[in-house]
């Protein structure tokens, strides 16, 4: 009789083992247990730690609260300027809600990363391209709501997104490189201008201070020659003031100022034309035939111009 107590104890202690063994469960610190009895949500989420369930009647499923880092895959789109472009992000997201991430959707991850591929899209039309390049925070800002709004139905919280890189053509950066050199040489060239512009108000007061002293003129000729003396240059160039020109210019016209006119030389009597007497027209008889007029014989014209000199040199 005993012994028949002693194994029926036996049995049922053996059984007991073999029902804790079955029925226990340990819940890490990062996990939270859900319990389903018969298909259906049985009590509260289960905490961390060592519980009981009941076999082959509960079924636990332990839920990951930690964050999870979703990567987005790039998206390609055309932005509202009409600029075609492909962007990768990256979301940060947790369950805060083991439950609901279990029952409510059959695949939380799978959830989240297909919403964030569809609100990055949207993104991407709403946008400008200097908005993706630049203005980052306040698109992530935008991103997070729109997958956070459906996410929180489902006992997710999205707690960050980061869009990582945006890919461009390569026609439109080297428009943009072209515009980025564009605008530094404008930015040089007001520089320079401005640079220009001091130096020669500068050069203006030196000039004016160096007419009311002339000496200063001559003590900046000697450190010119000075300082090109001192590279040991065989040869020497020596600037000439302008003063010194104007000095010399207006010597040059006193002197012709006080130099006296030559006497211009006598003309040659050959150069004055001959006066020959006018002769007067004789009137005629209408009846009359015209007489011929004889010339003079050529060695008495000859012997009148030949007086004519003989009397000059005489005189």
């Amino acid at each position: 009789m005993v012994e028949e107590l002693l194994g029926a104890a036996a049995g049922v202690a053996a059984a007991g083992v073999v029902y804790v063994a079955a029925a226990a469960r340990v819940i890490k610190q990062y996990e939270r247990g859900v319990v389903l009895r018969l298909g259906r949500l049985a009590g509260e989420v289960r905490p961390p730690g060592f519980t009981m369930i009941v076999p082959v009647v509960d079924r636990l499923h332990k839920v990951n609260m930690q964050i999870v880092t979703l990567p987005v895959p790039g998206q390609e789109g055309i932005t509202r300027d009409n600029v075609t472009v492909r962007v990768d992000a990256v979301v940060y997201f947790k369950v805060v809600d083991a439950a609901s991430a279990l029952i409510k959707v059959e695949d939380y991850k799978y959830a989240v990363s297909q919403m964030a591929q569809t609100s990055l899209r949207s993104i991407i039309g709403k946008s400008d391209l200097d908005d993706l390049l630049s203005n980052r925070e306040k698109l992530n800002q935008g991103l997070e709501l729109m997958i956070d709004s459906p996410a929180i139905g489902w006992g997710v919280q999205v707690d960050r997104v980061e869009i990582k890189d945006v890919s461009l053509p390569e026609s439109m950066k080297r428009s943009m490189a072209r515009q980025a050199e564009a605008d530094r040489e404008r930015r040089a060239r007001i520089i320079n201008a401005d640079a220009e512009l001091q130096a020669s108000r500068k050069l203006a007061d030196a000039a004016r201070q160096m007419a009311e002293t002339p000496s200063a003129l001559q003590l900046r000729l000697l450190q010119t020659v000075m300082a090109v003396a001192a590279e040991k240059n065989s040869t020497l160039v020596l600037p000439i003031p302008v003063e010194l020109l104007r000095f010399l210019e207006r010597g040059d016209d006193h002197a012709e100022r006080q130099t006296p006119a030559a006497p211009r030389p006598a003309e040659s009597p050959a150069e004055h034309p001959v006066e020959r007497p006018v002769e007067h027209p004789v009137e005629r008889p209408a009846d009359e035939p015209p007489k011929a007029v004889e010339p003079p014989p050529e060695r008495e014209v000859e012997r009148t111009i030949d007086d004519i000199i003989e009397d000059a040199q005489g005189k």
